[in-house]
C-alpha cells in the first residue's frame, strides 16, 4: 500500500474514532442529566439546599441549619412543599438569630442593652412582641424567669470557656440589675428601653420557642400540616402528623448525656417538647456541678435536686419558659404551679437519684426504655 493510501486511512481512522468519542460523552452526559436521577439528591429534584423523599406516596423536604448556636433540623411533609419554603424558613431564622441576640452588634437587642440606662430603643414589631411575651411570663413566675438575668449569664460566661465560679460581691453587682419590673415598654411608639445602666435583656429562655412557634405559623399558613421541627433537641414541635396518619414517636433525653441514650419515647400529635437540664451547659469545681440555669434570688445555679425538666405544651415559647421557671421551683412548688395552670401543660420531672415524677395524664404516655430511670409517683 503506498503511502498516500496509508496516510488516507489513517485519518478516517481517527474521525471515526473521534466521532465515537463524542458520541460517547453525549451519552454519559445525557445519562447522568436524565437517566441517573434519584428521589433523595437535591440537585436532581431541583431542590438544592433541601433533601427531598418519600415517605410513603406524600413528598418530603428535609434541610439542616446552623443557628442559635445549635442545629435545627426541619422536615416537612406534603405533595406542595419545596423549597422556596425552606429558604423562607432559614431567612426567618436568621433574621430572628440577629434580632433577639444580646451579642450580636446588629440586633434589635444589641441596641437596646447598649442604651440601658440612657434612652428608648425602637424595634420591630417582632422585637417587641418577644419582649413582652418574657415579661408577661416573668410576671406569672413571679421573676423566677427573668428576661434581664444577662449580667449574670455574662457574668457566669458558661459555656464559653476558663470558667469559675464568681466572687461573691460581683454576683451581688449583676443580682442588683436584674429586675424585669425596670423593662420599659412603649407599645404605641415601639420601643423598649431599661430603667439601669448595666442591665442586659436576655431572650435566651425563650427564643428557641418562639422561633419553632413562628416556623409552625408560618408552615400552617402555606398549608403545610405534617412536619418535624427541632432546634437542637430542646425545642421539639410536631405538627400534625405524620402522612400516613400515626403519631410522631419522640426519643426523649437522657440527662446524662455521657451515657448517649435515650430514656424512652412519648408519641405525640400537634404538640411541642422542651427540655431543660444540667446536662446542657456546665462545669465542675471542687466537685460541684454548675451549670447553665442560674437563679435570680440567689445568683448562683440552683441546687435543688433536680437534673431536668421536660415540658409537654401546645405552644414552644410557653414550654421554653416554663421549663426555666418552673426548674427553679423545684420538684414540689413546680408540679403545683403546672397543675393549677389554665392550659394544658404536661410534664416530667428528673431528680439527682434518677427518679421520674410525672403530671398524672403524661406518666400514662411516657414509655420508658432505660432501666437506669424509674417512676417515683
Amino acid at each position: 500500500m503506498s503511502e498516500i493510501k496509508k496516510t488516507a486511512k489513517n485519518k478516517k481512522t481517527v474521525v471515526i474514532l473521534a466521532a465515537l468519542v463524542v458520541v460517547i460523552a453525549a451519552a454519559v452526559v445525557i445519562w447522568l442529566t436524565m437517566g441517573n436521577k434519584s428521589e433523595d439528591s437535591p440537585t436532581a429534584t431541583g431542590t438544592p439546599g433541601a433533601t427531598a423523599s418519600k415517605d410513603g406516596d406524600t413528598k418530603s423536604l428535609e434541610q439542616t441549619f446552623y443557628i442559635y448556636d445549635t442545629v435545627v433540623t426541619i422536615k416537612v411533609f406534603g405533595d406542595t412543599v419545596e423549597q422556596k419554603n425552606m429558604d423562607d424558613i432559614q431567612a426567618m431564622l436568621e433574621r430572628m438569630d440577629i434580632e433577639f441576640s444580646r451579642t450580636k452588634t446588629n440586633g434589635e437587642l444589641y441596641a437596646v442593652n447598649q442604651a440601658a440606662g440612657k434612652e428608648a430603643v425602637a424595634v420591630s414589631d417582632e422585637t417587641l412582641d418577644i419582649v413582652k411575651l418574657s415579661l408577661k411570663y416573668a410576671e406569672e413566675m413571679d421573676g423566677l424567669y427573668d428576661p434581664t438575668v444577662g449580667p449574670l449569664v455574662d457574668l457566669w460566661a458558661i459555656g464559653e470557656g476558663g470558667e469559675h465560679v464568681p466572687d461573691q460581691a460581683a454576683i451581688d453587682k449583676a443580682r442588683s440589675l436584674v429586675n424585669y419590673k425596670d423593662v420599659i415598654v412603649d407599645e404605641a411608639a415601639k420601643t423598649v428601653k431599661l430603667a439601669k445602666e448595666g442591665m442586659v435583656l436576655d431572650m435566651g429562655g425563650i427564643g428557641k420557642g418562639y422561633a419553632a412557634d413562628r416556623i409552625a405559623d408560618y408552615l400552617k399558613a402555606q398549608g403545610l400540616n405534617s412536619a418535624m421541627i427541632n432546634l437542637g433537641g430542646s425545642s421539639i414541635i410536631a405538627l400534625g402528623n405524620k402522612p400516613n396518619g400515626s403519631q410522631w414517636n419522640i426519643g426523649l433525653q437522657d440527662p446524662d448525656q455521657s451515657r448517649g441514650t435515650q430514656l424512652g419515647t412519648i408519641k405525640i400529635t400537634d404538640e411541642v417538647i422542651d427540655a431543660s437540664g444540667v446536662y446542657e451547659r456546665f462545669f465542675m469545681q471542687d466537685g460541684v456541678r454548675y451549670h447553665h440555669i442560674l437563679d435570680p434570688r440567689t445568683g448562683f445555679p440552683s441546687q435543688n435536686g433536680l437534673k431536668s425538666i421536660t415540658i409537654m405544651s401546645p405552644n414552644a415559647t410557653d414550654a421554653d419558659a416554663l421549663s426555666t421557671g418552673v426548674f427553679l421551683m423545684g420538684l414540689e412548688d413546680g408540679m403545683k404551679y403546672l397543675e393549677a395552670l389554665p392550659e394544658k401543660v404536661e410534664a416530667f420531672f428528673i431528680t439527682d437519684d434518677n427518679k421520674i415524677y410525672a403530671t398524672s395524664e403524661l406518666k400514662k404516655r411516657l414509655n420508658l426504655t432505660d432501666s437506669t430511670y424509674s417512676f417515683a409517683n
